[in-house]
């Protein structure tokens, strides 16, 4: 099926699907109240950008900073974790078993050593995205064949050689994997707590639109951030297709 086919058979069944959501609110199937229709969200969408879009630039950059900061440690340790056997064998039940808790329970926690507001935010991201790229990272390490490395290191390849060249390469895919997924975790965890130990941010503002019953402008607010995420993550498919050419 050619790429056009496939993006007008997209752009139907959304098409579909938004007749169907005016439809049922129009004729009272759902409730306005909590589900309102297509053309109620596009009316206050209008109305909530102005408001909406420079909250968003603050959680988009605690979004980036808390998933830096998980980037950095993620990839590092997914890298020591992984080509070192005994630390694997040591470290790896606890980094499961912490990976294994529900971050919403530490949320309160971080929130009384450090206040509502920025640092929270940037922590709970960093810390609902460490995990999932450390893991990855750690099992595409652990995965990489060793005979590659013993080739290059019988040719005279130096340890920085054998990272640049062989490991980096091999380990690639799985940090970019690692990275899409942590972007995703990263945002949800600035959400979560701008929702609920913060006082700033496009999350402080769903939980407050929420508390109204403003349902359009809850919508609204979900739709815009909902693209911002997609936006990111395509940009992060794209940077992994070009990475993959040079790999």
């Amino acid at each position: 099926m050619g790429r056009l086919r496939v993006i007008g058979w997209q752009a139907l069944s959304l098409a579909a699907l938004a007749v169907a959501w005016q439809a049922a609110g129009h004729w009272g199937w759902v409730d306005p109240l909590f589900v309102p229709t297509p053309s109620q969200v596009a009316s206050a969408l209008a109305g909530t950008a102005g408001e909406a879009l420079p909250r968003l630039g603050e959680t988009l950059l605690k979004t980036l900073l808390g998933y830096g900061l998980a980037v950095l440690l993620g990839v590092s340790a997914g890298l020591l974790i992984g080509s070192r056997r005994m630390l694997n064998d040591v470290a790896m039940p606890y980094v499961v078993a912490l990976y294994g808790i529900p971050k919403i329970l530490i949320l309160p926690w971080i929130a009384l050593i450090f206040g509502l507001g920025f640092n929270t935010a940037v922590l709970t991201a960093t810390l609902f995205a460490v995990f999932p790229i450390l893991l990855m990272v750690a099992a595409g390490t652990r995965d990489v064949d060793p005979v590659l490395i013993t080739a290059a290191v019988s040719m005279g390849a130096t340890r920085w050689q054998v990272g640049h060249k062989v490991l980096l390469p091999a380990v690639l895919p799985s940090v970019l994997a690692g990275m899409r997924i942590g972007m995703v975790f990263a945002m949800l965890g600035v959400l979560l707590a701008e929702m609920f130990a913060g006082n700033r941010g496009m999350g402080f503002l769903m939980q407050r639109l929420a508390v109204a019953f403003k349902a359009p402008e809850l919508f609204a607010a979900t739709a815009i951030v909902s693209v911002l995420s997609i936006a990111v993550v395509l940009f992060l498919e794209h940077l992994n297709h070009r990475l993959g050419r040079w790999r």
